[in-house]
């Protein structure tokens, strides 16, 4: 009898312990659950966040984070200060040998090859050298920009005034540009996600002329 209940005892105990590995194996299989699920909706959290961030070039220098609803809202404004920033990097300079190096090759990250065609013609027939020999600085102001949204590359064209300052007189010309804006990736160097195409200064006409 004694070994009867002995016999009953460890099945008893058998059960409960296997009852105890089941409820075990249950709390681990949902604690690992919670922690997937967890991590799935924190590196969701991540990716939206990384999406929503766009980049506002402050002095064309420093890059500032900035969150918003909706990136799309923004690109209207994003395509139009791309186009502003590459006019004031390309055609904004002094009779500085580096400084037009710096200023050239980081308007190149804005455009395609034709830019980099326009800066080499310009080079070949000697613009930078006479600017540099004649101490020739140039300025530019960009007044409007027309854009259209309907179509894919995004067409443009850019209204600008541009100074030539000599030591003796200040030229005035009208610039008017043309290109298509294409989506790329944003980059430290491009923070706008736009890359020029097919540049072309349609007009570079002078306006007047005023003696220093």
């Amino acid at each position: 009898m004694a070994a009867d209940q002995t016999f009953f005892k460890s099945l008893r105990n058998l059960d409960t312990s296997y009852h105890n590995i089941r409820v075990l194996a249950f709390v681990a299989i949902g604690f690992c659950a919670v922690v997937a699920v967890g991590a799935m909706v924190f590196a969701y959290n991540v990716k939206v966040d990384a999406e929503n961030r766009i980049y506002i070039v402050e002095q064309g220098k420093t890059l500032i984070g900035a969150l918003r609803q909706d990136v799309r809202e923004n690109r209207p404004v994003e395509a139009r200060d791309h186009i502003k920033r590459f006019h004031e990097l390309f055609f904004t300079l002094d009779p500085d040998g580096r400084s037009i190096e710096e200023h050239i090759n980081e308007a190149l990250a804005y455009g395609d090859e034709s830019i980099n065609r326009l800066y080499l013609d310009m080079k070949e027939n000697g613009y930078y050298r006479d600017m540099i020999q004649g101490s020739v600085s140039q300025e530019i102001q960009v007044d409007s920009i027309q854009l259209d949204l309907d179509q894919y590359p995004y067409r443009f064209r850019s209204y600008s005034r541009q100074q030539i300052i000599r030591p003796t007189k200040i030229t005035t010309r009208r610039l008017i540009s043309a290109g298509f804006l294409r989506n790329v990736s944003r980059s430290e160097n491009n923070p706008h996600g736009f890359l020029i195409e097919k540049f072309e200064p349609i007009d570079n006409a002078d306006i007047e002329e005023l003696k220093r």
